[in-house]
């Protein structure tokens, strides 16, 4: 069921698949392997800003093991002190005391004036995540080939409170209807062909991103299950049976091929920011600071053969579509829409699964950093050759973000 052309788009199932699978795909996987793209910072001890709920999964397999501060490469540890060279001392002092969390309390004035408004410049109007507090004593590095999106055991009430808040509170949808959720499976979304129809493109966009989101969410759990677990090994791998329960055309009354070419439908979309964001990465200037000279010129190439890939592509979803009509009207929709991504990136501190909020958070914000980029492009293309680029500004944060939550679709 899932071929043939996709809608709102010029573009067709087949001719994704022959180019991610042969040409994007085995490049990108080599990138995310790279120590710049595996470290990832996340605060997973927010709590969760929409109701009081401690409950945290109790699973085993929702656990994340942090890094230890001396695993994360100092490149990248130093690296995202990017504010001063006072405060690039003061982290490798932290550094040998071990406590990275510290290094707020010891900045100078100017230096705090300078990373409250860099902080300020990332959760800007430009922005569609609610920033998180990577400065937090709390926040910690995550290695995620070590920590992989698979199956953990977080189902039920909880994981279907989390989605049925996503759709339900965050969705463009017409007020007077309810989609009926059951809490068995979470999953039974009566599609609503008849108002889907007659929705403008816009609105229509935006819950096939968060759908496609959940979508590739689920294939994942699918295809990592744990299949055996016993005291001397745990074997995951593909449990087809879960998956056609979420995707089967019967078994999901029509939804589930659906639910995958939205999966398609959200990959045009990263896929087109990554061939707009370009000239940022471009710049000889542009580094991928690790620490390891040689390594990072390899890993810059390396990305930006797959940017150059991504642009080569021929069939671009056209995002002139969105936000063309009247100026007032545009402008009002563009920024709710802002506004229901920003919520939909604070309910994931709302996860009770660790390891589920980690794969949660970083790729809404991959996704938020796709339509910042998407919602940026006459500053990017501002961006001057050499010196620093204050029109459009991404941090190392929304970098890994955005190329590992494309690595999942």
């Amino acid at each position: 069921q899932v071929t043939g052309h996709l809608d709102d788009c010029t573009c067709d199932v087949e001719t994704i698949d022959a180019f991610n699978n042969y040409k994007l795909f085995p490049r990108l996987n080599e990138l995310l392997q790279n120590n710049y793209f595996r470290y990832y910072k996340v605060n997973l001890k927010k709590p969760c800003p929409f109701w009081n709920d401690n409950s945290h999964c109790g699973i085993r397999d929702c656990a994340v093991k942090p890094c230890p501060s001396d695993e994360v490469p100092d490149g990248i540890r130093s690296g995202s002190y990017k504010y001063s060279e006072e405060a690039n001392s003061l982290a490798e002092e932290c550094e040998e005391a071990k406590r990275l969390g510290a290094v707020d309390g010891s900045l100078s004035k100017e230096t705090q004036q300078a990373v409250l408004q860099w902080t300020r410049h990332d959760d800007s109007s430009d922005s569609f995540c609610e920033a998180d507090d990577i400065y937090s004593p709390e926040a910690e590095y995550v290695d995620l080939l070590l920590n992989p999106e698979r199956y953990t055991g977080y189902k039920g009430p909880d994981a279907w409170k989390i989605w049925n808040s996503i759709y339900e509170e965050n969705c463009f949808k017409p007020h007077d209807v309810k989609r009926p959720l059951t809490s068995g499976r979470g999953e039974s979304f009566i599609y609503l062909t008849a108002w889907f129809s007659s929705v403008c493109v816009e609105k229509r966009a935006f819950y096939r991103l968060i759908s496609g989101l959940h979508a590739s969410i689920n294939i994942h759990l699918s295809a990592r299950y744990l299949l055996q677990d016993t005291w001397s090994e745990k074997k995951w791998g593909p449990n087809v049976t879960e998956f056609q329960q979420r995707f089967d055309e019967v078994l999901t009354r029509g939804e589930g091929p659906r639910r995958l070419k939205n999966l398609y439908f959200l990959y045009l979309i990263e896929l087109r920011a990554l061939s707009k964001v370009l000239p940022f990465f471009e710049r000889p200037g542009f580094q991928l600071y690790t620490g390891n000279k040689s390594q990072d010129i390899e890993v810059k190439n390396l990305l930006l053969e797959i940017l150059h890939l991504a642009k080569s592509f021929p069939l671009h979803f056209d995002e002139n579509s969105l936000f063309a009509g009247n100026k007032k009207e545009a402008a009002k929709l563009k920024e709710e829409f802002r506004l229901h991504f920003k919520n939909i990136s604070k309910i994931m501190d709302c996860v009770g699964c660790f390891k589920c909020r980690l794969w949660g958070k970083l790729q809404t914000q991959g996704l938020g950093t796709v339509l910042k980029i998407l919602f940026s492009e006459n500053l990017i293309e501002k961006i001057p050759e050499s010196g620093p680029s204050y029109g459009f500004q991404l941090t190392r944060q929304e970098i890994v973000a955005l190329f590992n939550a494309f690595g999942r679709l």
